[in-house]
């Protein structure tokens, strides 16, 4: 879950994110197989022409690193000796450096043999949204992203009494709605420029199933209402001001499968001009971890300390961020502190009611 333009604090680094986003790794797992299927089905390339592979939205790239060595893998396996780059995108603030020393094995222990030290592999960093363009023309042979997209380049709006548009009115979850599709078709025009012929991109997206699940909506407790209700008590207890409470509106839209899928089913459309096919899309529900293991250990207490530093670890920004930048930096740290501490105490009181499920659309998408 890859930070935003908007977002001014960046996340906790030293591989605070991977650490906490155990459930963001186990749905790149899932896709993995889809993602070694796809390169065996590739063509090959001409020699001299490395194997260009690019994760966007990338974050610390510790929830990816076991996937990328089955991709690197699934190239090696019918060209042993082709040389292979991986370019890991993400904003000019994202914590780059925890992302190189876990490719390098510098962080962290691990029984696997670092990914850079993977012969004739090339490792790169870039400071550039997906946006926008990142790598050359026709240069891209397959691209990846996963829980990144759901955020929109710009808020459309703040929502009034809410945090993020599942929660929106009708007027501002529509502006919210225009801004993404827009988003997605900039994603994928950008994505198209960078792709050869015959190159892939294995996406999966946060989005509302046929269900109407979403991320931490799919039991009775819905997360983000637990997250606007917990800021809106601290409004009504005069610890944040209304414009404070309105600044938390998460930069963000979920976007049906239909959605994704509009663009691709129009002959006529600019992405379809541009080459792009949908060859397979489905959703998926990955239980929440730490749900999982309640139902085993039942402790409500140790739940509660694991779940909320997960949810902590990519809203934290947009919640600090609302606040006022002339505050005193311990003030805020103490707001958000409580903030989350009030939500952890929310769910040791009722734990069999918290789960953050994962729900998410998965693309697989190759130009022609």
């Amino acid at each position: 879950m890859s930070a935003t333009d908007g977002q001014k604090i960046a996340m906790r680094g030293a591989g605070y994110y991977s650490a906490n986003t155990v459930g963001a790794k186990y749905v790149i797992d899932k896709v993995a197989d889809l993602v070694v299927d796809a390169v065996a089905r590739m063509p090959r390339l001409a020699n001299g022409h490395p194997f260009a592979i690019a994760d966007f939205g990338a974050a610390d790239g510790g929830t990816s690193m076991d996937m990328m060595r089955r991709l690197v893998g699934a190239v090696r396996e019918t060209e042993p000796h082709r040389a292979i780059s991986i370019t890991y995108t993400d904003l000019p603030h994202n914590d780059f450096s925890t992302l190189f020393r876990l490719s390098q094995g510098l962080l962290g222990p691990s029984t696997d043999m670092p990914l850079a030290d993977t012969p004739a592999l090339y490792i790169f960093g870039s400071g550039t949204s997906f946006y926008r363009q990142v790598l050359p023309d026709n240069s891209l042979s397959f691209g990846f992203s996963a829980t990144a997209m759901h955020w929109i380049s710009k808020r459309p709006c703040m929502i009034a009494d809410h945090v993020q548009a599942v929660g929106a009115s009708n007027a501002e979850r529509e502006q919210f709605r225009t801004q993404a599709l827009r988003d997605w078709e900039t994603i994928l025009l950008a994505r198209a420029r960078e792709l050869r012929s015959g190159g892939r991109l294995a996406l999966a997206n946060f989005c509302i199933d046929e269900e109407g699940h979403y991320l931490g909506h799919t039991t009775a407790v819905d997360m983000f209402d637990c997250f606007a209700r917990h800021w809106r008590d601290l409004l009504r207890a005069g610890r944040i001001s209304e414009t404070e409470y309105v600044n938390a509106t998460f930069q963000q839209f979920y976007k049906t499968p239909q959605e994704f899928a509009a663009p691709f089913r129009d002959p006529a459309s600019s992405v379809s001009q541009a080459g792009l096919r949908l060859e397979k899309m489905f959703t998926m529900v990955t239980p929440c971890p730490y749900a999982e293991a309640f139902r085993t250990h039942r402790n409500a207490q140790d739940f509660a300390r694991a779940y909320v530093p997960t949810l902590r670890s990519w809203s934290e920004t947009v919640f600090a961020n609302a606040l006022d930048s002339s505050r005193p930096a311990n003030e805020r740290s103490a707001i958000i502190d409580d903030f989350y501490n009030a939500y952890e105490a929310d769910v040791a009181r009722a734990p069999d009611e918290h789960r953050m499920d994962y729900v998410h659309c998965v693309t697989q998408i190759v130009k022609l």
